[in-house]
């Protein structure tokens, strides 16, 4: 079952999320304030998204993401001064104070993606048998390529557009998660159209 896993330090920062995602329709498998639950509760279930805060009671959100087992994307809550220049490609980040509609657009484009992995997953297993590897470094892990298509097109946005790292990752996300397609799919395509207009 894939599940959504609701993780901030303050307890009652976690239940208040918890409520809003619930009174929206969604199952919450677990409520945590340290990344030890977090990881506890990741092995019951098959997959899903972790929306945690900056930091837990025993550890920094970027030690939890290290932990994730294969099929788990992270959504951070935190202030854009904690991640704006350092985030992993992979995290989606939200601003604090959390804006309901943004919460629920952004979860829900998390699941579609995460959906759309498994069935590729399923299709991959039926059809090639040992065809090419869903991710020995697990979902939403990149090789140092696609890292490097997302860090050009990054650079550039931030060239063309004057726009901050921070912005150039978020509208490649923004992009990947309208289009449905990866960021890696995203970040060649931004490439793609900006390198034919030179």
């Amino acid at each position: 079952m894939t599940g959504i896993i609701v993780a901030f330090l303050r307890p009652e920062d976690a239940r208040s999320v918890r409520g809003i995602l619930v009174r929206e329709g969604y199952e919450v498998a677990g409520v945590c304030t340290s990344a030890a639950q977090v990881i506890s509760l990741t092995h019951n279930l098959d997959g899903g998204i972790v929306v945690c805060g900056y930091r837990l009671s025993d550890m920094h959100y970027s030690e939890l993401y290290q932990y994730l087992p294969e099929g788990y994307r992270m959504l951070l809550v935190a202030s854009p001064a904690k991640w704006m220049d350092g985030q992993p490609e992979d995290i989606i980040c939200l601003e604090q104070p959390i804006r309901v509609r943004v919460l629920l657009q952004t979860l829900e484009g998390l699941l579609t993606e995460l959906r759309r992995q498994k069935k590729k997953q399923r299709r991959r297993a039926a059809g090639q048998g040992d065809g090419q590897s869903s991710g020995e470094n697990g979902v939403g892990r990149r090789s140092e390529a696609d890292r490097q298509v997302i860090i050009k097109a990054k650079e550039l946005l931030m060239e063309r557009n004057h726009m901050s790292e921070g912005e150039a990752h978020r509208y490649i996300q923004k992009i990947s998660m309208d289009s449905g397609n990866s960021m890696v799919e995203t970040a060649g395509m931004v490439l793609a159209l900006m390198q034919t207009g030179e």
